[in-house]
């Protein structure tokens, strides 16, 4: 009987151990789980400024007003908390001039977060002497962040992330058109194939994939970009500026951001937060207006179709799964 209670109360213990280790583990992949899900990056695109130290308004852009308009974003900007960085992602300034340029930079150095910028090709011109190398100059004495002496570079913003930023702007004729060349190709293919595991962030100007057709616009070789993106299983979300429009794609794991100006109708910017889970990675993406809604009001009357700027609602705002492979 003694030896019969003794066994019943050794099983117990056994169990109890076993219960015990069983909720110690579960506990501890909970916590890995969530630890791994915790890996976000939130980050704002503002596009195509078109700063201008002029007065007057342009016959859709409100480059009279540009400089209220950028400081209305940077305000809603510095209002939101835990931003990594931001990023301008072309035509910073209308014209080519040094003088628009160092009167752009004061208004960007109070944003209280990093930020970089791509081309635009209002930004350079040929024969112009703000050339990309001045110009790059310039940023780097009004940015302390900014180290870059070349006109498309990478970083890592935080682990598991990479950010690239392009140069699409011909520089030989004066054109709307873009390009990427092939050093720069052979560059950036480069850049993904040594990030196997990273979430891929991609900053340009002309669009990839237009927003609207476009022929004067469009990148001349974006069939062979796309090419070099295809290669690759990462997730990969491109951000684009230069047509004015909001439209948001998704080709498989290549998620397709245009964004529209801040200095024409909508006037507005994005606010992207990604989150890094273990199988997929989600974009919250929230288009942010002007808060100056009489300078909105009178930037939709210059246009003639407010939808192809605006986009429907799923380009504004909305939130994209990108599934890891």
């Amino acid at each position: 009987m003694t030896r019969k209670k003794y066994r019943n109360k050794e099983s117990t213990a056994v169990r109890i151990k076993n219960w015990t280790i069983s909720i110690v583990l579960a506990v501890i992949m909970f916590c890995g789980l969530q630890s791994y899900s915790a890996s976000s990056l939130k980050f704002a695109q503002v596009s195509d400024v078109h700063f201008s130290t002029g007065t007057a308004n342009t016959t859709y852009k409100l480059t009279g007003e540009s400089s209220k308009l950028l400081d209305d974003a940077i305000a809603q900007i510095n209002e939101i908390p835990n931003i990594n960085f931001v990023m301008f992602t072309g035509d910073q300034i209308d014209k080519s001039f040094e003088k628009e340029l160092s009167a752009f930079l004061p208004h960007a150095e109070k944003l209280t977060y990093p930020w970089y910028i791509a081309f635009g090709n209002h930004d350079t011109c040929i024969g112009g002497y703000l050339t990309p190398a001045v110009y790059l100059s310039l940023v780097r004495e009004h940015n302390k962040n900014f180290t870059y002496t070349t006109s498309y570079y990478s970083f890592v913003p935080q682990k598991g992330y990479k950010v690239i930023v392009l140069d699409t702007i011909i520089r030989d004729r004066i054109t709307a058109t873009g390009e990427i060349g092939d050093e720069q190709l052979v560059w950036l293919d480069e850049q993904i194939k040594n990030s196997p595991k990273d979430t891929i962030l991609i900053f340009m100007h002309v669009p990839i994939l237009e927003p609207y057709n476009s022929p004067s616009h469009r990148l001349l070789n974006a069939d062979a970009v796309e090419t070099v993106l295809r290669k690759y299983k990462n997730p990969i979300a491109v951000f684009q500026g230069h047509y004015h429009g909001a439209k948001i794609t998704q080709k498989d794991n290549i998620l397709y951001v245009s964004t529209p100006a801040l200095v024409s109708y909508p006037n507005a910017f994005r606010i992207i937060n990604v989150t890094n889970y273990r199988n997929r990675v989600v974009f919250d993406i929230k288009t942010k207006e002007t808060r100056l809604l009489n300078l909105q009001k009178l930037a939709k009357i210059l246009v003639f179709g407010t939808t192809i700027y605006a986009g429907e609602e799923k380009d504004q705002n909305g939130i994209y799964v990108i599934k890891k492979k």
